[in-house]
């Protein structure tokens, strides 16, 4: 096993995302926007349950 320097390491997983290209950073975009939706029509619905106390 080779002994890399960090910045060698940080250097080639930055030229591996290069070439996937943008489809795994819009996936995760998505993904948070659809997540951010829902959490906030949670939180704007949740106040209008009513409660029959």
């Amino acid at each position: 096993m080779e002994h890399n320097p960090a910045a060698a390491w940080f250097t080639q997983a930055a030229g591996a995302a290069q070439q996937q290209g943008a489809g795994n950073l819009l996936r995760i975009v998505l993904i948070v926007m659809i997540l951010g939706c829902v959490l906030t029509a949670w939180f704007l619905l949740r106040g209008y349950k009513r409660k029959d106390d």
